[in-house]
């Protein structure tokens, strides 16, 4: 069964825009079926994007174990010989704002971050009307959770040329969503990116 969403037209503005965002196979998912996703290493030009994408971000909300990926930014130690591009993520994404659920996870070992037992939608949506500035979500559980609540507002996807045949999948099954292209791109290696917004219902 297929559920269909909608969402009221009216926001109100400023308020932050909760962003869906990920590396995929072209087959659509976040890894395949051993827990791999060492194709969608990014290339120094793919890099620079989710650099500049992360910029505008000032609060990330992740899964357990899409934040103990993530953690590694938090530590030097191998950052001294990586490229410029490279260190630089690593301070943008030190200086954002960090929420982790997890019902198992009894402290945070990075700054700014705070742990939450349960993902509350009437709080992240909240959370979206107090902020000045864009929320990203990321790990295919926590971000299913935010798509069926209609929390979701646009979805970046960078579609990596490769096939997994299975794995986790990166959207959530089950979900009906109307998007709007909003911008794409093809990098050098391949990997296509687009953006897209939830449509709204009128």
């Amino acid at each position: 069964m297929t559920l269909r969403l909608s969402f009221p037209s009216g926001r109100r503005h400023p308020m932050g825009t909760l962003i869906y965002a990920a590396n995929t196979s072209l087959d659509g998912y976040l890894e395949d079926e051993t827990g791999s996703f060492d194709w969608s290493v990014p290339d120094e030009e793919v890099h620079a994007f989710w650099n500049e994408h992360e910029r505008h971000i000032g609060t990330s909300l992740y899964g357990r174990r899409m934040y103990e990926t993530m953690r590694i930014w938090e530590s030097d130690d191998w950052l001294a010989n990586e490229p410029a591009v490279v260190r630089e993520y690593a301070e943008i994404w030190r200086d954002a704002d960090k929420i982790v659920y997890s019902s198992t996870l009894e402290v945070a070992s990075t700054a700014r971050t705070r742990i939450e037992r349960r993902f509350e939608p009437d709080v992240v949506r909240r959370l979206k009307e107090e902020s000045s500035s864009d929320l990203s979500i990321g790990g295919a559980t926590i971000g299913a959770e935010a798509f069926r609540h209609g929390l979701v507002d646009e979805c970046v996807l960078l579609l990596c040329p490769v096939l997994v045949g299975s794995g986790k999948p990166a959207l959530p099954q089950g979900i009906r969503l109307d998007l709007e292209l909003l911008d794409h791109r093809r990098f050098n290696n391949g990997v296509v990116y687009v953006r897209h917004r939830v449509r709204t219902a009128t």
